[in-house]
């Protein structure tokens, strides 16, 4: 299948497919004309990188772990393992640092409000 047919039935840009490409999450091979052909898993794999984004997972740990997919061992399985809980415990950090961050937040908002409580009482 060509990019574009890709693209639709995936529910991704041309531009994303490029740029899987680039990355090495997806591969493709050239017609003689020089467009990029696809086989018909494409788009199950299209379908996996776009849930690992969604799951937080730079393109750089998705590389790294497509092996396990492509060609899964009891090896690739426990590497795999090991980099999913790093990332799951990656993940945890940086949503304790946006916690921490709505608390300060929040605590700027009550001080505002309670300045314009303040100042709005005064005529």
């Amino acid at each position: 299948m060509r990019i574009g047919q890709l693209a639709e039935q995936a529910g991704v840009s041309v531009r994303s497919l490029r740029y899987y490409e680039e990355q090495g999450l997806l591969t493709s091979t050239r017609s003689p004309s020089g467009q990029r052909t696809y086989v018909d898993g494409a788009v199950e794999r299209v379908r996996l990188v776009q849930h690992l984004y969604a799951a937080g997972l730079p393109s750089r740990t998705i590389a790294e772990l497509l092996p396990c997919v492509d060609a899964p061992s009891a090896e690739q399985t426990d590497e795999t393992w090991a980099r999913l809980l790093a990332e799951r415990e990656r993940l945890d950090a940086r949503i304790a640092d946006l916690l921490q961050a709505r608390d300060a937040l929040d605590a700027v908002v009550t001080t505002n409000r309670d300045h314009r409580e303040t100042y709005a009482e005064k005529p």
